[in-house]
C-alpha cells in the first residue's frame, strides 16, 4: 500500500460563500475554519495549507444567543504596563463590525505560521457585497 501525498502546488483550491446572516456565529466560525483548514477533502494535510478560500457575508448580522452582545468581554493588551483593554461584543462589532467573527475563526485554525496562512484565505464581509464574484464562490448550507 501506499501513501498519497499531494503537494500545496498541486492542490485545486476552490472558492465558498457563506452568508452568517442570522446564523451562530460559533457554527459560521467552524465551519468557516475547516474549510480553510481543508478538512472537508480527502486529501487533508495537517501540516500543509491545503484548505480552500472562505467569504463570510453579513458577518454584522450574526446572531448571539444568551445575552452575549452585553456579556462577551474581548480582551487585547497594548504592550504598555497596566495595557489591558476590554471591549464587549456591542461596542467592537459598533467600531469594526467584522473583528468578532475574525477573532471567533482565528480561535479555531492552528497557532504559527500555517495559522496565520490559512486565515488569509478567510475574507469577511460586515455587508452583502464582496469583491470576489469573478471566483464564483460555491454557496455553503449550515
Amino acid at each position: 500500500m501506499e501513501t498519497i501525498f499531494v503537494k500545496e502546488n498541486e492542490q485545486a483550491r476552490k472558492w465558498y460563500i457563506i452568508d452568517a446572516a442570522g446564523k451562530s456565529m460559533g457554527r459560521v466560525a467552524a465551519k468557516a475554519a475547516s474549510i480553510a483548514r481543508g478538512k472537508n477533502k480527502a486529501t487533508f494535510t495537517r501540516n500543509q495549507l491545503m484548505g480552500d478560500f472562505v467569504i463570510i457575508i453579513n458577518a454584522d448580522k450574526v446572531a448571539l444567543t444568551g445575552g452575549k452582545e452585553q456579556k462577551k468581554i474581548y480582551y487585547h493588551h497594548t504592550g504598555f504596563v497596566g495595557g489591558l483593554r476590554a471591549h464587549t461584543y456591542e461596542k467592537l462589532a459598533e467600531k469594526h463590525p467584522t473583528d468578532p467573527m475574525r477573532i471567533a475563526v482565528e480561535g479555531m485554525l492552528p497557532n504559527g505560521r500555517l495559522g496565520r496562512k490559512m486565515m488569509d484565505c478567510v475574507k469577511i464581509y460586515a455587508g452583502a457585497e464582496h469583491p470576489h464574484a469573478a471566483q464564483n464562490p460555491q454557496p455553503v448550507e449550515l
